[in-house]
């Protein structure tokens, strides 16, 4: 999958299981030297490179599932993966026994580049606004 996300054609998508977006990173680099003996700064390089975005789902108190968090991953630097929540749940209460919340955005997207090829002017403009 990494070798995969790395080749130059954008627009993959995979599922992994893990507690939260640093957690992913975690587990994606055991599952990289579990089957190759590659050294770890290059691991990290083409995890860095070759995902955009981690969007974290997790299972609540009452039982729901939602999206947490959207995280992107902003560079590879002084060793380590550089990640930036851009958008994240905040719970506000609870009614009838289901959790409520709102969606707040943390940050702005710093990687618009993608979006602009793609022809989604509006969507990177967008994601610049507060």
């Amino acid at each position: 999958m990494l070798q995969a996300l790395n080749t130059g054609h954008d627009g993959s998508l995979s599922t992994g299981h893990a507690n939260s977006p640093q957690d992913m990173l975690s587990r994606l680099e055991t599952m990289v030297l579990m089957g190759m003996e590659i050294p770890l700064p290059a691991i990290r390089r083409q995890i860095a490179s070759g995902i955009d975005l981690i969007v974290h789902l997790g299972r609540l108190r009452d039982k729901s599932r939602k999206v947490l968090e959207v995280t992107e991953i902003l560079d590879y630097r002084d060793g380590e993966i550089l990640l930036q929540p851009i958008y994240s749940f905040e719970e506000t209460g609870e009614r009838n026994g289901k959790i409520q919340g709102i969606w707040k955005k943390v940050h702005k997207l710093t990687h618009t580049g993608k979006l602009l090829a793609a022809g989604y002017k509006e969507a990177a403009e967008n994601a610049d606004a507060d």
